[in-house]
């Protein structure tokens, strides 16, 4: 017996180490508990921090929506977090596969897009940041698409967040929490073989360095061979990010930060016409796997940089944290689409037969430079009955961007039916006006509690220049504000209302080289949170109204080109429950109703998704898990474009976990539902991702 129970306190130690409590621990804990009462794996019961990995799929801290450590039921604002734990259980293999079961996101909006990851949320496109600094300010052609496998956890605050993060859209920000050293050791090494011939290797290693832990490390690799399911259309990526964690006392920590990332693909996203997609065609339908571009064609990307994340505390009430990272950026850029808008949803090429595409062939190399850093003092203090969590911050950042580009060249049609290869276009590069934008921003925050209430309240004021060269700068500044107040009631919930504003500049000039208005916009915000003490349950019910000027649209006389609208109106609804169960089962759901100007792209109204996973013996054979998703969303209308079709999928995951290997088969759209993620009104469809599966063995010793 005793042998027994020191068994079993070790498989716990190892489950808690690796970020999770697999059924066969909690029912061996159960075997010997008359004599291991004291051992209780409880996950509502662990401490846990805005960056520390999460057991199961409820995160209850979160930093994106105050910048600081604040739990999310006192966060008068809408805030998902994707699980490390999540992320595993699904297969995530993308940024956009990663939030499929996220509230308020519509992360394929446009379907499998290889270039970007390409997400809406509240029917806007939100900014992307990593550890709180900003990821780019440009279009896809600035940044390179995020590797889950990196990620300790994603998290979605919806909504302007401008008081916070200065420049940003109405959406609001997604921020990516990057895996950082560990003071216990926890390494894996796993391999991944999939559809489209997906081979990868990855590596995840992290413990500390000196007997005392001042001193930690953690590196993260991965290699990957891979097609996709449009043909001539790699996705074959190398990346390694190192960090090494300094911590000379309780008081004080310093993170330093590497990564390197190196892509290799092409576009999966064809921008075929309405007919032959999802409206009849004389010929047929065309087949998803249809490439009307030439072999060759390339969409490749190298990103690298550096950083840092800094944290000391003064004593138990004042702290101050730097961030800081420095960017580099490369994309190259050679590939057809094919000609959607000259008969738009139609076939400009071929408007009888409708066989022969015409082809437009676009070239560039884009160098982006990036550097922020945001610095912020915190205290905690009281005023009579009243307490204050204090933010005083300020944050700048550059971002330089070169571009050699083409004008985008007419190929000789093809014959999108029976494709024939071999007529290469080589374009001259031509250098564009160098462009570089620049921001900083002061903004002080108080975070505040009387009995049962909370106030937040937080004032920014941002100074922004965009300058291209050959003209003057464009000089914008602004003043955010952020207003919230919400109510602990007893039993867990907490009703709330919130006001919240975005200012965004805009780079670049039209095709006709004039300026954009910087974008600016405003939120009301009412809901109520659930989340009981003591209780892995969660949920979040929220209605909002945002309203944005100055977005940009497509111009329907000229598709090169993007126009400025007045102000624009979104309105919906939110909910969204998690819940992990007696350690065996983890529960994800949402529903969104999502009410888009017309003046704007559309989204479908309705959207639904649940995902469970539960965990179980066969035989006495402990550690077994089988989990099942069903995403929904309806059907829907952009503009004059024909009405997308309702359509719902099913994912699944089997797995086996032992003390040292994980193996699992996970596998997205299950019946391999063919259908459109959306078509737009400018004239061209986007398919929706196949079936995918990805089969994983994962050591960790």
């Amino acid at each position: 017996m005793k042998l027994q129970n020191q068994r079993t306190a070790v498989c716990i130690g190892i489950a808690l180490a690796f970020g999770g409590v697999p059924a066969w621990v909690a029912a061996q804990a159960q075997d010997v508990g008359a004599t291991l009462s004291e051992v209780r794996v409880d996950a509502s019961a662990e401490k846990e921090s805005a960056t520390a990995p999460v057991v199961g799929y409820r995160a209850r801290n979160a930093a994106t929506g105050t910048k600081t450590d604040t739990p999310l039921a006192e966060t008068p604002q809408s805030v998902t977090v994707v699980t490390r734990d999540q992320l595993v259980d699904q297969g995530a293999t993308t940024f956009q596969g990663a939030l499929l079961y996220a509230a308020g996101v519509r992360s394929d909006a446009y379907g499998l897009d290889s270039r970007a990851d390409s997400v809406r949320v509240r029917g806007s496109t939100p900014d992307t940041y990593l550890d709180g600094l900003r990821q780019n300010y440009n279009y896809y052609t600035s940044t390179t698409p995020a590797e889950p496998y990196a990620l300790e956890r994603i998290e979605v605050l919806r909504g302007p967040s401008g008081m916070l993060f200065g420049a940003g859209t109405v959406a609001g920000v997604v921020n990516m929490v990057s895996k950082r050293p560990q003071q216990e050791a926890q390494r894996e090494v796993g391999v991944q073989l999939g559809s489209w011939g997906r081979k990868q290797l990855q590596a995840d290693l992290t413990g500390p360095l000196t007997a005392d832990g001042e001193w930690s490390y953690r590196l993260v690799a991965v290699a990957r061979d891979a097609n996709t399911q449009v043909d001539h259309v790699p996705d074959d990526r190398r990346l390694i990010a190192p960090s090494l964690a300094w911590r000379p006392s309780a008081a004080t920590s310093l993170v330093l930060q590497a990564h390197w990332q190196q892509d290799r693909s092409g576009t999966t996203s064809q921008f075929l016409p309405w007919s032959g997609t999802l409206l009849p065609n004389p010929n047929g339908m065309l087949p998803i796997s249809r490439f009307i571009g030439e072999p060759g064609d390339y969409y490749d990307s190298d990103r690298e940089s550096i950083g840092y994340l800094f944290e000391h505390r003064f004593n138990d009430a004042w702290a101050v944290r730097q961030n800081l990272r420095l960017a580099r950026n490369e994309n190259r850029g050679g590939y057809h689409y094919a000609d959607f808008f000259t008969i738009p949803g139609g076939w400009g090429a071929d408007p009888v037969n409708q066989r022969l595409i015409g082809r437009l062939y676009g070239k560039n190399i884009t160098r982006t430079r990036m550097a922020a850093v945001d610095t912020h003092l915190q205290g905690n203090l009281t005023t009579g009955a009243l307490s204050h969590q204090l933010l005083l911050g300020v944050d700048w950042n550059r971002q330089t961007e070169n571009k050699n580009e083409a004008d985008d060249a007419y190929n000789a049609p093809i014959d999108a039916y029976a494709p024939v290869y071999g007529n290469v276009l080589n374009p001259t590069l031509i250098a564009k006006p160098e462009n570089v934008q620049r921001q900083n921003g002061l903004y002080v925050q108080d975070q505040m509690k009387w009995g049962r209430w909370i106030f937040i309240a937080g004032l920014r004021y941002d100074r922004a220049v965009n300058s291209l060269a050959g003209q003057s700068d464009d000089r914008t500044s602004d003043t955010t504000k952020r207003l919230g107040v919400m109510y602990q009631l007893a039993g867990g919930w907490t009703p709330y209302v919130s006001y919240a504003e975005s200012f965004s500049p805009v780079s670049g000039t039209n095709t006709y080289g004039q300026r954009f208005k910087p974008l600016e916009g405003e939120q009301i915000e009412v809901g109520v949170k659930y989340a009981p003490a003591g209780s892995a349950t969660q949920f979040t019910a929220a209605v909002y109204d945002l309203k944005e000027k100055n977005q940009k649209v497509a111009d329907p006389t000229n598709p090169d080109n993007s126009l400025q609208v007045g102000q624009t109106r979104n309105k919906g609804l939110e909910l969204e429950y998690k819940a992990r169960v007696a350690t065996a089962f983890d529960l994800t759901a949402h529903y969104n109703y999502t009410d888009v100007d017309p003046l704007l792209e559309n989204l479908p109204r309705h959207q639904a998704a649940v995902w469970g996973v539960y965990r179980f013996s066969i035989g006495g054979v402990r550690g077994f898990s089988a989990g099942a998703g069903y995403r929904w969303l309806s059907s829907f209308r952009d503009g004059t474009g024909p009405e997308v079709p309702a359509a719902g999928v099913v994912d699944a995951l089997l797995a086996y976990d032992s003390q040292d290997w994980r193996y699992a088969l996970n596998i997205s759209n299950l019946a391999d539902k063919k259908y459109m993620s959306t078509c737009l009104a400018r004239g061209d469809c986007w398919w929706a991702t196949r079936r995918n599966v990805v089969l994983s063995a994962t050591y960790r010793f």
